[in-house]
């Protein structure tokens, strides 16, 4: 069994008074493996973002299922929808999402705060973290007194202390220079050979080139996949690049037809 499933997947918004219906999503079906690392792009207004939020259980389908391990997300009640976020999911946004009025330390603690997770557990787990992703020295300091790609690493750092089933990943580079990205797409390929599982939304070539397969979104229908194979991030890139080209002229047929 796949570790996460979308089956069927439809949304459709309907307008304040009810005068028109916008279809974000239409018979959307994939499967994401454990331990993989798979991008998904598309034009503004393509749906994946809409496929992101109701991964991420912050939007309900119209119609369909999405299954994490067997268990249909969707169903979950809302007051246990909180939890299941925070023990299941990680997430790494655009804006790093960080509590400027809390040190670096307190801001990767903060779900397992929640958790009720002891402070001896909480000071187990962050070492590791905080050496592998270069961090361990930002730990006292604040949001505030830290650069762009020192935040996104720390924001990676709270993604991950939770040992979610998957990290779900908005845009993580759309606010950083080139070095700072360079930096985060090394950390996300490395946490991704450790095993853990990555869902990615992004609009860059360069950010995708490092996953392990790339989904292509077009007005809501889930048109074309490729997979890296044994290609270097160069030669993936090319392929990436020549997809979309061709997904902007309707060169190829969705892969639910």
């Amino acid at each position: 069994m796949s570790m996460l499933e979308v089956k069927n997947l439809k949304k459709v918004y309907t307008t304040r008074f009810g005068g028109n219906k916008v279809v974000a999503l239409q018979n959307v079906n994939l499967t994401v493996e454990r331990g993989e690392y798979v991008a998904i792009m598309g034009e503004s207004g393509s749906g994946k973002t809409t496929l992101l939020n109701i991964l991420a259980t912050l939007d309900k389908p119209t119609e369909g299922e999405v299954l994490l391990d067997g268990k249909k997300m969707n169903s979950i009640k809302e007051k246990e929808l909180a939890k299941f976020r925070r023990e299941q999911l990680g997430f790494v946004f655009q804006e790093f999402n960080l509590l400027d009025n809390f040190s670096v330390r307190d801001n990767i603690y903060l779900p397992l705060v929640l958790a009720d997770v002891h402070h001896t557990e909480m000071e187990s787990r962050i070492k590791p973290i905080a050496a592998k992703l270069g961090i361990t020295d930002l730990l006292e300091k604040f949001p505030y007194e830290i650069s762009g790609g020192q935040k996104q690493r720390v924001a990676v750092a709270r993604a991950i202390i939770t040992q979610p089933e998957i990290v779900l990943a908005d845009e993580p580079t759309g606010a950083l220079d080139s070095r700072s990205t360079d930096e985060l797409l090394e950390q996300f390929a490395n946490i991704n050979k450790e095993g853990q599982t990555i869902l990615m939304v992004t609009h860059s070539v360069k950010a995708a080139s490092t996953a392990g397969r790339v989904l292509f979104i077009k007005d809501g229908i889930v048109y074309h996949q490729i997979y890296r194979g044994n290609e270097s991030n160069s030669e993936f890139y090319r392929r990436i690049s020549d997809s979309l080209t061709a997904l902007m002229g309707d060169g190829f047929r969705a892969v639910n037809d």
